[in-house]
């Protein structure tokens, strides 16, 4: 499954979905600002999901809800 990444101003949210260890889905934004020097923060979806796309869908949705909250 390919990543994705969204851009606001000058954060980028990074989507990608990693298997957990029970064999499930869990989606991942990684938020970053454009700052030199800082790293970025992991966001992970509050639960798991049974199928990649599921976790996908979820993931880009939480970036979406993360850089809406940003000034």
């Amino acid at each position: 499954m390919d990543a994705i990444a969204y851009k606001k101003g000058k954060h980028h949210a990074n989507v990608a979905v990693i298997a957990t260890e029970d064999g499930r889905f869990q989606g991942v934004v990684m938020l970053s600002h454009e700052v030199e020097g800082e790293g970025a923060t992991r966001h992970l979806v509050p639960g798991a999901s049974d199928t990649q796309d599921e976790a996908f869908d979820e993931a880009k949705a939480l970036a979406h809800r993360l850089l809406a909250n940003l000034q």
